[in-house]
């Protein structure tokens, strides 16, 4: 089944999905195997594999490879620039930051990658990224122009463009790590003027954020620090996981 398919049936059933993320820079590939295998155990939808300048080439290899030998799920690549493809993986987002004041990370990256992308039969999912304050790594590297907290109308502009250029993703991103997660406020802006698949992540750590968020209009909550640094990762995911599904009374 293609993994956007896969998705759209998750959420049709359970009111939203989980991913989790792994930045292979982050940890050994055996180590990557067993977050996912714990994300599957706990219910969630699928393994993001990315997320960092330095998840490229043979280490990014070795970790889908080691992810995938451990789980079911769908692995997708969520890359920093055209060197985060792998051809071991089931689908990439293909996105465009568009709030970046570097053309690379808006439409130069994914010309480059796009042949591999191509030659890998990787199923691309097209995506508008879009990175809230605080930002995190995210914001530094990708050279955003942060959308303020408190301009729910802006990122709702950005989606908006997001629809009207094709794209079936949009993803808001607070920045991993991040203190606080994407405004409420600014989830329902968006879901308000974009149908398609809504993502939010970045400093998502406990049920309650993930719900409030879902509510909201959030179809796809993304959660990867609280799994690299929590002594129960699996609890921690299944906690929200609950959560999300609770919003369907699933």
């Amino acid at each position: 089944m293609k993994v956007e398919k896969y998705l759209s049936r998750i959420i049709s059933r359970d009111g939203a999905a989980h991913l989790t993320l792994i930045d292979p820079a982050k940890q050994s590939p055996k180590v990557a195997g067993e977050i996912a295998s714990d994300a599957e155990r706990a219910g969630s939808s699928g393994i993001m594999v990315g997320g960092s300048t330095r998840a490229g080439g043979e280490l990014l290899d070795r970790t889908v490879v080691a992810v995938k030998g451990c789980s079911d799920l769908p692995v997708i690549l969520f890359p920093a620039s055209e060197a985060g493809i792998s051809k071991h993986a089931d689908a990439i987002f293909f996105m465009s930051m568009l709030n970046s004041r570097d053309p690379y990370f808006i439409s130069g990256a994914q010309m480059l990658g796009a042949h591999l992308v191509r030659k890998y039969k990787l199923e691309a999912l097209p995506m508008a990224y879009i990175v809230v304050e605080p930002g995190g790594e995210a914001g530094r590297v990708g050279k955003a122009e942060l959308i303020p907290r408190d301009k729910s109308e802006l990122a709702a502009a950005y989606a908006l463009a997001a629809k009207y250029l094709g794209m079936k993703l949009v993803y808001l991103e607070a920045g991993s790590g991040a203190g606080m997660p994407v405004p409420v406020e600014m989830v329902k802006a968006v879901r308000k003027i974009f149908d398609g698949t809504l993502i939010v992540g970045g400093g998502i750590r406990t049920p309650k954020a993930a719900l409030e968020r879902v509510r909201a209009g959030a179809d796809v909550i993304v959660t990867g620090t609280i799994v690299e640094k929590s002594a129960d990762r699996v609890a921690r995911i299944r906690g929200i996981v609950r959560a999300i599904r609770a919003s369907a009374g699933a």
